[in-house]
């Protein structure tokens, strides 16, 4: 049985702290506030009130870290201390529909002594399901206690992939077109859930294949993408860099499908 380290449990214990609240919210969501941050995009106070949740959780128990959230921004605390990502509704349009595919996500970063910095734990938590993938760097990625590995699948004809698609102000149209037109004939499904988190979560899991997306924010894929590449994958950008959280981009599958994914995404943006 897997043990969790102490500060996977305290992150743990934040999520399934604000968990509760987003249930009772999503049945009555018609209820909630709801406000409008940009074009298609919204917060709800459930998004808020589950921010707050968490950061108070995390803040008790490392109230020098830093923090940077989505609805919160940048709080700043020691530099030399590590910093907590988190996204306390990775989903919130899925959420506002009643569509019940949501998820918290927090991520652990970590300053390197070269000035960078590296994210060494991951939690996404879903709060319907009860699903909690977790990953700490080195000790493997696990749903529960069962560990995770991505699939073993080779053939890009037998691969289901994810991806997020470009929508009202959000997004680039013509990159995506391209990416889809070179990757749709060549696999045997694609598939947009409308939660980038568990999107990562699920290719940890082998339940996804392989994910594209592009435009995402830290928050989004922080988590994710280390769950990702402790289950064994690969998660690069589009360059097939270790960029992703830089430039927003994410490419993530296993070894063998990772590389023809790259090669087929690389020709689309020739």
């Amino acid at each position: 049985m897997a043990s969790h380290s102490g500060l996977l449990t305290i992150m743990e214990r934040a999520a399934r702290k604000a968990a509760p609240r987003l249930r009772r919210d999503f049945n009555e969501v018609q209820h909630l506030q709801v406000s409008r941050k940009g074009p298609a995009d919204f917060v709800s106070m459930a998004d808020k009130r589950a921010e707050e949740t968490v950061f108070e959780e995390l803040k008790k128990a490392r109230p020098d870290w830093n923090f940077l959230m989505e609805e919160g921004g940048e709080i700043k605390g020691d530099p030399s201390k590590p910093r907590f990502i988190i996204d306390p509704l990775d989903g919130t349009s899925n959420f506002l529909h009643g569509i019940p595919h949501f998820a918290i996500s927090i991520a652990v970063e970590e300053p390197l002594a070269n000035g960078k910095r590296e994210v060494t734990t991951g939690l996404i938590y879903q709060p319907l399901t009860d699903e909690s993938f977790w990953a700490e760097k080195g000790r493997g990625a696990w749903l529960q206690d069962g560990r995770l590995r991505v699939s073993s699948r080779r053939d890009l004809s037998e691969a289901l992939i994810a991806t997020g698609i470009p929508f009202l102000g959000h997004g680039d149209f013509v990159q995506w077109s391209r990416i889809f037109g070179a990757i749709a004939p060549q696999v045997a499904g694609i598939r947009r859930f409308g939660s980038a988190a568990l999107d990562l979560a699920w290719v940890a899991a082998g339940r996804y294949d392989g994910f594209w997306e592009s435009g995402l924010k830290p928050w989004d894929a922080a988590a994710g993408m280390l769950l990702v590449r402790e289950a064994g994958g690969f998660v690069s950008d589009f360059r097939g860099s270790d960029k992703s959280l830089d430039r927003g981009e994410y490419l993530a599958a296993n070894e063998g499908l990772h590389s023809k994914l790259h090669k087929l995404l690389a020709n689309a943006l020739r």
